[in-house]
C-alpha cells in the first residue's frame, strides 16, 4: 500500500511540473514530453525606431533548455493595430505577417521597412509540437506570449523635413526673442560701452565680445556699430575691432548649445522656467517685460533644439551620405569642398547659430564625422558674412564697408587656417582627450567642435587685429562711395536697420537733416551759376540740377519724416520729442527752398526762351542777394552741425535782416526803374520776381536755425 501510495505522489508531482518520465533500458530517465506556457516567454520588451522597431524577450530556463535540446525556433508574429481589428472581422488585409524563424539563442530582433509613425502589435510564439514552420498558424499547438505594443517613428521624407526645417525655425526664433529682450533691458548700458571706446582696439575687441556675449547676436552688434559709424561717433578703424571681438563673442553660442541642450538638456526645464517668469509679463514698471521676454527666448531656443536633435536623420555607416563625408574627409580638396557646404547652410537658413546648431546634432546622430564638422564651421564664419554683404547692397557706404571689413576678416583667417587644417585638427583633439581622443564619440566630437570655433576665432583675433588699418584701407578701396552728391544721392545715415532707442534714432537724423541743409544750399549756387554764364550748355546743365535736386528735396523730406514718424513709437524723453518735432519743421523749410529755388530755374528759363535780358545793374543786384544767401546758408548748416537748443541765433538773425534790407532796396529801386520808358518791363518782372523769391528762402533759411535752437517749433 505505501509503494502505491509513494507511485501516485510521484506521479502527481511529474504532472503538476510539466514532466513525465520513461525508464531506458539502462536505468537512466529522460526527457520525453514538455508542456510550454505564455509565461515562459519573459521580459517582453520593444524600442520603437524611424520606421522600425526592435522586440526583445527572455526565456525561462527549463523552457530555453528543452527547446535547445530540441534544437527548436521562436518565431515573431506582427501586425497593426489597424490591421489587427481586421482580423478578428476577417477582413481582407489584416493578415498577420511572420519572422523567419529565430535561433533559440537570440533574444532580440530588429525589424526594418516598418510603415512611420504606426501603432503596431508584436507576439513571440513558441512550437508546443512540431516543426514552427508547420504549425505557425495553428492556435492549438502554438504557444504566443502577450501583446507588445509600440508606434514608430516617423521616418525621414517630406514632414520630417518639415519638422526639422520647424525645429531650426523655433530655435532661431527663440535666440531673436531673447537677443532682443536682452537688448531692451540692458540696451543703455551696451550702448554705454560702445560709446566709450576710443581709439584703443583692445577695447574694441572686449567690447564687441562682451556686447556679443550677452545678446548672443553678432548681427546685432554690427548693426549697432553700424549705427554708431552712421551717427558720427565711430570711425571705420573703431568699428574693426568691435566686429572682430563679435566673431569671438559668436562663439559663446557652440558652448551654451553643447552644454545647455546637449549635456544638461535645459528643455526638460523649459516650461517650469517659463511659469517662474511669466509674472514678470504683468509688472509694468522697470524693464521686467524685457527680461520676461530674454526668459522665454532662451527657453523657446533650447526648446527648438531638443526637437532639432532628434528630427536630424540618423544614419548609419552604410549609407550614401555618411560614405560620401568619410570618402572626402581625407583628401586635400576636402575641407574645402565642406567650407562652401558650411557657407550654403548658413546663407540658407541666415544664422550661424542656427547653422552651428544644426551641425552639432548632425555629429550627435553620426551623420557627419569630425573633420568635416569643423570644416563646416569654418563655412559658416563665410556663410554669415555673406549674408551682412547681401543685406548691405541696398544699404550706405560706411554700412557696405563694415560688412567688407567683416567679410575680409573671416576670409583671410578661413584661408590661413585651411593650409594648416589638418595639425589643428590633432591639436584640438590633444586638448580634449589628449592620446585617448575619439572623433566618433559624439561627446568628444561636439567639444572638440565647439573648442575649435573658440580657438579659431580667438586666434584670427590675435593675428590680424595689428592689421586693421590695411584691412580698413583695402575696404574703403573695394567699397567706393559713388562720387557727388549732385550725381547720385541717396541717404546715408538712417537708410539701414532702425536704431534701438528714440535718442540714438533722433541722433542719426540730426546727421541726416545736417546733409540735407548742404545739399539744399547747393542750389544756390546752381542759380548763381546760371545767371552769370552765357553759355547755353551750361545753362541747360544748371537747370537739370535744379529739377534733379528740387526731386532730392522732395524724396528726402519724405524718408525722413517717415523714419522720425517709427522713431516716435519708440520711448523718447520730452527734450528728444521736442528736437524730433523741430527736426520736421526743419525739413519742411528745407523742401519749401527746393521749390523755390524751382520755380526761380523755370523763371530764368522762361525768360531766356523769350529772348529777354537782364541789364548789367539787375544781374550785379541779383548777385549781391545771392551771395547775402550764401552767408545766411552757411550760418544755418553751421547751426544744423551744433547741439540742438545751445546755439546763438543773434548772426544768424542779422543776416536774415541783411537780406530783407536788400530785398526792400532792390524793390525800391526796380519801381523807380518802372517809371522809366526804356525799362524792359517782361526782364524787369522775372527780375523782381527772383530777388523776392530770394528773400523768402532768406526766410526758410532762419526758421531752420530758429527750430535747431528749439524757438520755432509748432
Amino acid at each position: 500500500m505505501k509503494r502505491i501510495n509513494f507511485i501516485l505522489s510521484l506521479i502527481t508531482f511529474t504532472i503538476l511540473s510539466g514532466w513525465s518520465f520513461s525508464q531506458t533500458t539502462n536505468g537512466e530517465k529522460e526527457i520525453s514530453t514538455f508542456t510550454f506556457t505564455p509565461e515562459m516567454i519573459k521580459n517582453l520588451h520593444g524600442k520603437a525606431g524611424e520606421e522600425s522597431a526592435t522586440i526583445s524577450w527572455t526565456l525561462d530556463y527549463d523552457a530555453y533548455q528543452e527547446l535547445k535540446k530540441r534544437d527548436a525556433k521562436v518565431i515573431i508574429t506582427y501586425n497593426t493595430k489597424i490591421g489587427e481589428k481586421r482580423a478578428k472581422k476577417g477582413i481582407k488585409g489584416g493578415e498577420w505577417k511572420f519572422t523567419e524563424p529565430i535561433p533559440i539563442d537570440q533574444t532580440s530582433y530588429k525589424f526594418k521597412d516598418l510603415k512611420g509613425n504606426e501603432k503596431y502589435v508584436f507576439k513571440i510564439g513558441i512550437a508546443q509540437d512540431g516543426k514552427i514552420e508547420d504549425v505557425k498558424n495553428d492556435k492549438d499547438k502554438m504557444v504566443w506570449s502577450d501583446k507588445i505594443k509600440l508606434k514608430t517613428k516617423r521616418g525621414w521624407g517630406v514632414a520630417k523635413f518639415l519638422i526639422l526645417i520647424g525645429s531650426l525655425g523655433f530655435f532661431i526664433y527663440g535666440m531673436k526673442t531673447m537677443s532682443e529682450g536682452l537688448q531692451q533691458a540692458a540696451g543703455s548700458k551696451l550702448r554705454q560701452m560702445l560709446g566709450a571706446i576710443t581709439s584703443n582696439r583692445i577695447k574694441g575687441v572686449l567690447t564687441g565680445f562682451g556686447i556679443t556675449s550677452i545678446v548672443q547676436s553678432s548681427s546685432v552688434t554690427t548693426v549697432m556699430t553700424v549705427s554708431f559709424v552712421n551717427a558720427g561717433l565711430m570711425t571705420l578703424r573703431q568699428s574693426a575691432g568691435v566686429m572682430m571681438g563679435a566673431n569671438i563673442g559668436t562663439t559663446i553660442t557652440a558652448w551654451l548649445v553643447l552644454l545647455l541642450g546637449f549635456k544638461v538638456s535645459i528643455s526638460s526645464y523649459a516650461y517650469i522656467i517659463i511659469a517662474l517668469a511669466t509674472p514678470l509679463l504683468f509688472i509694468q514698471r522697470g524693464k521686467a517685460r524685457a527680461w520676461a521676454s530674454a526668459i522665454f527666448g532662451f527657453c523657446i531656443l533650447f526648446i527648438g533644439l531638443d526637437v532639432l536633435k532628434h528630427s536630424v536623420p540618423s544614419l548609419d555607416e552604410n549609407s550614401d551620405i555618411v560614405k560620401f563625408f568619410i570618402d572626402f574627409k581625407d583628401v586635400w580638396y576636402g575641407p574645402v569642398m565642406f567650407v562652401f557646404l558650411g557657407a550654403l547652410v548658413t546663407i540658407v537658413i541666415q544664422s550661424s547659430s542656427a547653422a552651428m546648431a544644426l551641425t552639432l546634432a548632425m555629429v550627435s546622430v553620426g551623420t557627419i564625422p569630425f573633420e568635416v564638422a569643423c570644416a563646416m564651421v569654418l563655412g559658416e564664419n563665410i556663410g554669415t558674412t555673406i549674408t551682412a554683404e547681401i543685406a548691405s547692397t541696398i544699404a550706405n557706404v560706411h554700412a557696405k564697408r563694415s560688412a567688407r571689413i567683416h567679410s575680409l576678416f573671416n576670409i583671410i583667417g578661413v584661408t590661413w587656417m585651411l593650409l594648416i587644417f589638418p595639425f589643428f585638427l590633432k591639436f584640438i583633439g590633444w586638448l580634449i582627450g589628449g592620446p585617448d581622443f575619439d572623433p566618433t564619440n559624439p561627446e568628444m566630437a561636439n567639444s572638440g567642435i565647439a573648442l575649435f570655433h573658440t580657438m579659431f576665432n580667438t586666434a584670427n583675433v590675435l593675428l590680424l587685429i595689428w592689421f586693421v588699418p590695411q584691412l580698413v584701407a583695402l575696404a574703403e578701396k573695394t567699397v567706393k562711395s559713388k562720387g557727388e552728391a549732385d550725381e547720385e544721392f541717396k541717404l546715408d545715415f538712417i537708410d539701414g536697420p532702425l536704431g534701438t532707442t528714440a535718442e540714438l534714432c533722433i541722433l542719426e537724423a540730426k546727421k541726416e537733416v545736417a546733409k540735407f541743409g548742404k545739399i539744399t544750399s547747393k542750389m544756390n549756387g546752381f542759380i548763381k551759376t546760371y545767371i552769370n554764364t552765357s553759355e547755353r550748355k551750361i545753362k541747360t546743365k544748371m537747370l537739370q540740377k535744379i529739377e534733379k535736386y528740387e526731386e532730392i528735396t522732395d524724396r528726402v523730406e519724405v524718408e525722413i519724416a517717415d523714419y522720425l514718424a517709427k522713431t516716435a513709437r519708440l520711448e523718447m524723453s520730452d527734450e528728444a520729442a521736442k528736437q524730433m518735432q523741430g527736426m520736421l519743421n526743419i525739413t519742411t523749410d528745407l523742401e519749401r527752398i527746393g521749390d523755390i529755388f524751382f520755380q526761380i530755374g523755370k523763371v530764368l528759363e522762361k525768360k531766356d526762351n523769350e529772348k529777354m535780358f537782364f541789364t548789367p545793374e539787375q544781374r550785379n543786384n541779383l548777385n549781391r542777394m545771392l551771395n547775402e544767401i550764401d552767408v545766411a546758408f552757411e550760418i544755418m548748416n553751421k547751426n544744423l552741425n551744433s547741439e540742438y537748443g545751445a546755439i546763438n541765433l543773434q548772426s544768424a538773425i542779422d543776416q536774415e535782416r541783411k537780406i530783407n534790407y536788400l530785398r526792400d532796396e532792390l524793390r525800391k529801386e526796380h519801381l523807380e526803374n518802372l517809371k522809366s520808358d526804356d525799362y524792359n518791363i517782361s526782364a524787369a518782372l522775372a527780375y523782381s520776381n527772383i530777388f523776392a523769391s530770394l528773400e523768402k528762402v532768406g526766410d526758410h533759411v532762419i526758421n531752420v536755425s530758429e527750430a535747431v535752437a528749439g524757438e520755432n517749433i509748432h
